[in-house]
């Protein structure tokens, strides 16, 4: 079968437990698809899991060690081979989508047929195409699902610069909506680059005291409280939250969505909180986006599948504008 390249890990910690590993070539079932891994992105979940923390993540990947050894939600690379059952993948075919089990930093990975893939855009890179999947989804249902964002409501987004809230800005504008930024001084520029139509540097201006209103808040940072998120918002406003501070080993960032749910129903606005779901529908709107133009991922770092140690590492910092990377 041969040996390829992956990154594992046996306990929980910091980015030191990751391991460059020999493991396997993943087998191809019937109904399987073997990709050449090209390129993949990280995102927080990954930090999350490696750390087993919040704790209450353990009750789903383990107690004391991880019961899954594999790291990595995105790719994009080239199909290697397919089952005999596969009729949508032929080998050769370049794809990206996500996983939802883990396993994508490794230079190959075996994916179901049904499996949430599509052809990457010709115009992307596997880099580019890499860095989509799960922030895209979550701004592209934050938007459109929570918000129900139209054309012509004001739009916030509060980590503008993040690799979250690069995607939030974009969507927002093919939506229709006239949006705002929120972001620090060094990603100014960059924020405006991509098509917000204002940005706040929140060095030097509080967003919530502007006396703006708006039609929906996508809060990627979770640094403000609920009355201050409410202020910017108009009567029938929508706060959405994505991202929020860890508060506590325990639960970490759920104490914010648990009071979302405490205090909507006595206000005016509607405050959600979720959890983006991956499906082939909306990889399908992405892709049209993306190939449009009207979407461009922003990345901020590349690294080699040797160093995903020092990558997660970055992302943990908080301060990575876009997306970080890790080719393979």
């Amino acid at each position: 079968m041969g040996q390829v390249k992956a990154i594992r890990y046996y306990q929980y910690g910091p980015p030191e437990v990751l391991r460059l590993e020999d493991a396997d070539m993943p087998a191809v079932d019937d109904q399987d698809v073997l990709i050449r891994v090209r390129a993949a992105s990280l995102n927080p979940l990954d930090w999350h899991f490696m750390r087993g923390k919040p704790y209450f993540m353990r009750a789903m990947a383990g107690l004391s060690r991880p019961r899954a050894s594999r790291l990595g939600a995105d790719l994009a690379g080239s199909v290697e081979a397919v089952g005999k059952r596969v009729t949508a993948f032929a080998p050769g075919d370049d794809v990206f989508g996500g996983l939802a089990s883990l396993g994508t930093l490794a230079e190959y990975v075996t994916l179901r047929h049904d499996a949430v893939l599509a052809a990457k855009p010709p115009s992307l890179s596997f880099e580019q195409a890499a860095a989509v999947p799960l922030a895209a989804f979550t701004a592209l249902q934050a938007l459109r699902d929570k918000g129900r964002v139209q054309p012509g409501h004001k739009v916030l987004v509060n980590g503008a610069a993040g690799g979250v809230g690069t995607f939030a800005v974009q969507i927002a504008k093919a939506l229709g909506a006239e949006v705002t930024g929120v972001c620090s001084t060094r990603n100014v520029e960059m924020v405006a680059s991509i098509g917000a139509d204002q940005v706040i540097d929140y060095t030097r201006q509080d967003f919530t005291s502007t006396g703006q209103r708006y039609d929906v808040l996508v809060d990627n940072a979770g640094n403000r409280t609920l009355a201050e998120c409410r202020r910017v918002l108009s009567r029938r406003g929508v706060l959405v939250g994505v991202g929020g501070p860890d508060e506590g080993q325990w639960i970490g960032p759920l104490v914010r969505p648990a009071r979302m749910l405490l205090f909507s129903p006595a206000v005016s606005q509607r405050m959600v909180f979720f959890i983006a779901r991956m499906n082939r529908e909306d990889l399908a709107v992405l892709r049209d986006l993306l190939q449009a133009g009207k979407v461009t991922p922003v990345i901020d770092r590349t690294y080699p599948l040797s160093e995903v140690p020092q990558a997660i590492g970055y992302l943990e910092q908080g301060h990575a504008r876009g997306k970080v990377v890790i080719t393979v």
